[in-house]
């Protein structure tokens, strides 16, 4: 009879890295023996998994599972439940499970390359490939027959684990948790789905601050030893796209195309790199501002926390003048009446001006406005700039700087606003309180769903993008929240803007959220 702990060492025996898994099945290959694969999360084991994964092994002589890794689970920002090496190991124990590795790429694509198996099982919800909002299964399935495989379809008995998380151990509580149920009643992923497909043809045109975020890595050795300065030694450092260009990067997410006006400095304007780091179906039309360079946002950062030790603004913030000031007002009266949304990213570095100001308040079909306080331009530049607005993201402390208020009340502040500026839509950013939408005169909050922070930089930029466009296409209230709070969990987990808010883990998130 097995102890506990042979048992034990003998699941953890089949447990492999992905590379040593692909040399044994090379192996196992010239023993002419039939590999089926099966991927997926499996957060919560239950029996669905476990006739899923006998019914795959009777396709085949050996079933090997691979997992998707914690950072690449897309079921919300509260997921998995459990981590890769629990997952890992309660499949392992499984006598109908031969080996299990962990993937490290985000999808099972590469992972079906390098395993070459003969035959990829998955389960009966996956035969409609309409029904997967993500498109993942359509490009598994191309790369198994690359590969010389098949892909077949188990038919047993199905749960969703998610559902099953959801109901019996929800990851949340208090008034997460409320919020989450009420919407439950009212949306399932499939309704957000098609919400989110309609917003595809949206023509959109940013106008903001194109800004490069250059993060400088070091290790912080401590006061230097004559003069009262931190002494830091340097690793290494990365530049990302930021400002109004990762905005646009987030809205060619869900949008189709997505037009960007911007300027460039004439001294060092680092173009290729800009265009480089702009998505395909990002068109960026750049104005070129004399004495300044491209404005670059130099960050030095302790390399094992992320911890910001300080920073130095390369820029010349002085206003558009002159000839210059013209061509971009210009542009901009050729060209607002022409798009649904105009979103105008205002970091107030000297490229929107009281002209400008007025044209986009004039000739824009739905204006969205940012006005983002930092610290060069902190107590000059507000919301109330902007004569009107259709709809305002503001942060708590923004808002109340522009009431030069810091302690009434916030939804009477908010109500002033939105009177002010005729904005049909405002919603206030809270940070861990969430967030809160005035519209039509009434009021609706959305907590915070970020579990896990990285980096802050950035998440308010992706809230602004995914709720501009559900503002626009009118979604309702609850939904703008929603979608706005996901995509600034998303966002806090990214490391500045190395990278966009993702459609498909938003709608992953959105799909596991409400079943």
């Amino acid at each position: 009879m097995k102890t506990k702990t042979a048992v034990k060492a003998s699941a953890r025996a089949k447990i492999l890295d992905i590379e040593a898994l692909a040399v044994e099945l090379g192996r196992q290959r010239g023993l002419k023996k039939r590999i089926v694969h099966c991927h997926g999360v499996f957060d919560l084991l239950h029996v669905g998994h476990v006739r899923h994964f006998a019914e795959a092994k009777a396709m085949g002589d050996l079933l090997v599972v691979t997992l998707t890794q914690d950072q690449h689970v897309n079921k919300g920002p509260h997921r998995p439940a459990f981590p890769q090496d629990l997952r890992a190991e309660v499949i392992a124990a499984l006598d109908s499970v031969d080996y299990v590795a962990v993937n490290k790429w985000p999808t099972a694509v590469n992972a079906i390359k390098l395993l070459k198996p003969h035959v990829y099982a998955k389960g009966p919800d996956y035969k409609d490939a309409a029904k997967d909002v993500t498109g993942g299964i359509a490009v598994e399935e191309r790369a198994v027959r690359s590969s010389g495989g098949e892909i077949r379809f188990t038919e047993d008995i199905t749960f969703s684990s998610s559902k099953l998380l959801n109901r019996h151990m929800p990851q949340f509580d208090g008034p997460v948790a409320g919020f989450l149920e009420r919407l439950r009643r009212r949306y399932s992923g499939s309704d957000v789905a098609s919400l989110l497909d309609g917003l595809r043809k949206l023509k959109v045109l940013v106008v903001g601050d194109a800004i490069l975020d250059e993060y400088v890595y070091c290790i912080a050795m401590g006061k230097s030893s004559k003069e009262p300065i931190l002494a830091a030694q340097y690793l290494s450092s990365e530049t990302h796209a930021g400002g109004a260009l990762a905005i646009a990067n987030h809205l060619a997410e869900f949008c189709d195309g997505v037009d960007l006006a911007t300027y460039l400095g004439a001294k060092d304007p680092r173009e290729d790199f800009v265009r480089a780091n702009l998505k395909p179906n990002v068109k960026p039309v750049f104005l070129s501002k004399s004495d300044s360079p491209t404005i670059v946002k130099r960050r030095f950062v302790q390399e094992t926390t992320l911890t910001k030790l300080f920073e130095i603004y390369e820029m010349n913030d002085a206003p558009l003048e002159g000839p210059e000031e013209d061509e971009f007002c210009r542009l901009l009266d050729s060209k607002l009446a022409g798009y649904d949304v105009v979103l105008a990213a205002d970091f107030g570095h000297g490229l929107i001006g009281p002209r400008a100001v007025e044209l986009l308040a004039k000739k824009s079909r739905f204006l969205s406005v940012m006005t983002q306080i930092n610290a060069a331009n902190i107590g000059f530049h507000t919301i109330s700039k902007y004569p009107r607005a259709d709809y305002i993201c503001i942060h708590e402390g923004e808002l109340r700087l522009d009431h030069r208020n810091r302690h009434d009340d916030l939804k009477m502040l908010t109500r002033n606003i939105a009177k002010r500026l005729s904005a049909s839509t405002v919603m206030v950013t809270r940070g861990t309180k969430g967030t809160l939408l005035h519209q039509g005169g009434t009021f609706s909050e959305c907590p915070a769903f970020a579990t896990k922070v990285v980096d802050r930089i950035g998440a308010g930029d992706a809230v602004l993008a995914m709720t501009s466009l559900a503002s626009a296409a009118k979604f309702p209230p609850e939904l703008i929240g929603f979608l706005g709070n996901l995509a600034g969990a998303q966002a806090v987990t990214i490391v500045g803007n190395s990278a966009s808010i993702s459609r498909v883990s938003l709608l992953k998130s959105v799909e596991a959220l409400l079943k």
